[in-house]
């Protein structure tokens, strides 16, 4: 119909309706280390409809004979710098009717039927185009192969309406196809050095992103920081930092948080300290002090083997010594039998199992490069390495949907390299997965969830350094993924990593302490950052020039200082509460104690007293949530 309004007494206007799926060979001139040609699949695929031409009409209705000359998948392939003697699809005359858009700019299909298919699009911008009927069928056809281009799910409020997502062709497209495109400038540097500036999902753009900019040579070649920002915005789809102009979301506005006060750290505990805190039969006594002590100082190298185990909720803090063993055991037996099932499964059988062999191809690759320069994991056929690649085979098996994702070897190393045994390094990383899986999901629902957190911790602490962010393009804070990712992992030394995280696990001094982090070494970066007039790509290549420079003494004390002076403020925002924990009303009872900073323990439960299975897990970003405060609806964390 020549209108999105499907009336009868609408013209309808017989044409092709085609996908076109472009694939560009770009000339090998300027870049040395290519070939006389190289392919690169562009993601920019196109929807167009074309009115028939006089000299070649569409033939009647009653005469077609199947929907293949209704519409047809097209694969464009063109050469740059070359002109196509038979014109290309999308540079035709222009046609009163015609119409052409990227799949990119797709919002919503509308499918009805009345006697025929008919199907309306709808773009991001609001524009509805006008229906295209299929009158010998055809549209189921035409979706299935839209499909492979882009998410398409069923509205919850309308069944005939379709929702369109570009991001999981994007995140689950290999990285080659993602980033090997010339217009970024980044096929050079990808081919010299993949893994260092990769990670998994997103993080490979940023990583990239980050990487790339160090190289002169390929500045002309980079898209505009708007054009880039735009890309980085489309990868994680519903991501709206900018709350405030959201409706139903509690405006954040300039609070005066009064000084922020001082505050001292004290030295690591060592064994004597930390055998003190142990009754006769091993357990752990005035657990929140303790807990105070260690988000103080961190713990001596020697401590950690045993106190992680209780930091991390594989030892329950009031079991004794005997207890534990029996638990060991236990946790021996399953580990051994999980290890088993992927051990047995035979090379015929692995051939069948695509998943399977692809979370081992993954992990074989990412355990030869991590911590290499580290001791426990240096030289060929190390022990170290063999253990590594062994909990990670394991872990799939226990989690089977998640499997392995590129950066979760960064989590276990530490792991492995202070408790140097199998089953317990294999325990005490399902602990911290359970804390972190979300991370890892192809929704990456928790990024999402940290990056609105830590923008709204931004716009409270300084309001004038996020606009001035948002006015670079970069309010969504994604220079911070990689922080968020894994846990700074990348950033800071591999003794600071362990300090770091021991810290973090206390739960002290408040929920998501890690976002205080972020915060803290924003606040130390951005005078550099607004004095130089730094813009997107300036930002992204100093956030990332940071890695190994940090103090991770001056960011803790920092971090906890900025802590104690939101907790002072009278008239803090509802959703800071809730993002740090700050509001939760809770009637102590005999078996509960409070921390030093007014956070209850129980001595009873583990600091993460269920699996993720359970849906009840006490990490700061399980699942996003609205609630309603004062007639304003804000955006929390349960």
């Amino acid at each position: 119909h020549s209108s999105p309004d499907e009336s009868e007494d609408q013209d309808l206007i017989s044409g092709f309706l085609r996908i076109v799926d472009k694939v560009w060979f770009f000339s090998g001139l300027g870049y040395p280390d290519f070939g006389s040609f190289d392919c690169v699949k562009d993601s920019s695929s196109v929807v167009e409809w074309a009115q028939s031409s006089e000299d070649n009409p569409h033939r009647p209705i009653d005469h077609q004979l199947s929907y293949e000359t209704e519409w047809d998948m097209i694969n464009a392939v063109s050469f740059r710098r070359k002109v196509h003697s038979h014109g290309d699809v999308l540079n035709r005359k222009c046609q009163h009717w015609a119409f052409s858009f990227n799949v990119c700019d797709l919002r919503s299909i509308t499918v009805k039927c009345e006697g025929w298919s008919y199907i309306t699009f709808r773009l991001k911008d609001g524009t509805a185009l006008p229906a295209i009927h299929f009158h010998q069928g055809g549209s189921t056809a035409f979706l299935d192969s839209l499909r492979k281009l882009v998410q398409i799910n069923e509205s919850p409020d309308d069944e005939s309406v379709l929702i369109v997502s570009t991001y999981s062709r994007a995140f689950s497209q290999s990285f080659e196809n993602l980033l090997d495109d010339t217009n970024y400038g980044f096929v050079q540097k990808f081919k010299k050095d993949p893994y260092t500036t990769t990670l998994g999902g997103f993080s490979k753009v940023t990583n990239y992103l980050f990487d790339a900019f160090r190289v002169p040579e390929l500045e002309y070649h980079q898209r505009p920081a708007e054009e880039v920002a735009d890309l980085l915005g489309e990868i994680i789809p519903g991501l709206e930092i900018n709350q405030q102009e959201e409706p139903g979301f509690e405006v954040i506005t300039r609070l005066d948080l009064g000084p922020r006060p001082e505050v001292q750290r004290r030295g690591p505990v060592a064994m004597e300290e930390w055998a003190k805190y142990q009754d006769s039969e091993g357990r752990i006594t005035n657990v929140p002090h303790l807990k105070d002590v260690i988000f103080k100082g961190g713990l001596c190298h020697a401590v950690r083997r045993e106190a992680w185990k209780f930091l991390l909720g594989y030892f329950p803090w009031n079991s004794t010594h005997e207890e534990r063993k029996l638990l060991q055991k236990r946790k021996t037996d399953e580990y051994f039998r999980m290890k088993l099932q992927w051990k047995s499964v035979s090379e015929d059988q692995e051939k069948r199992n695509s998943r399977l062999r692809d979370y081992r191809s993954l992990i074989e690759k990412d355990v030869n490069r991590t911590d290499r320069n580290n001791k426990f994991y240096e030289g060929l056929d190390n022990p170290g390495l063999i253990l590594l690649h062994d909990i990670l085979m394991t872990y799939c098996m226990f989690d089977f949907d998640l499997g392995y994702v590129q950066g979760m070897s960064d989590l276990l190393s530490p792991i492995l390299f202070v408790m140097e045994n199998e089953v317990d390094a294999f325990w005490c990383f399902v602990s911290f997965m359970d804390e972190m899986h979300e991370n890892f999901e192809e929704q990456m629902q928790g990024m999402k969830t940290q990056l609105i957190q830590l923008s709204t911790l931004l716009r409270l602490l300084d309001l004038a350094f996020w606009n001035y962010l948002e006015a670079q393009d970069s309010g969504y804070l994604y220079f911070c993924f990689r922080w968020l990712l894994i846990r700074f992992k990348r950033e800071l030394h591999f003794q600071d990593v362990l300090r770091f995280w021991e810290v973090m696990w206390t739960r002290l001094p408040c929920q998501n302490f890690h976002l205080l982090v972020c915060c803290a070494i924003l606040d130390s970066e951005k005078q550099k950052i607004m004095d130089r007039k730094y813009g997107f790509n300036e930002i992204l290549k100093h956030i990332n020039e940071l890695s190994m420079k940090l103090d991770i003494e001056e960011i803790l004390i920092k971090s906890e200082a900025i802590c104690m002076q939101i907790k002072n403020c009278k008239d803090l925002p509802h959703s800071v509460s809730e993002i740090l924990g700050l509001n939760t009303v809770t009637e102590p009872s005999a078996a509960l104690e409070t921390s030093e900073y007014g956070i209850l323990e129980s001595p009873q439960t583990s600091p993460r007293s269920t699996h993720r299975q359970d849906h009840v897990v006490f990490n700061g970003h399980s699942h996003l949530k609205e609630s309603t405060h004062n007639g304003c609806k804000v955006a929390f964390i349960s």
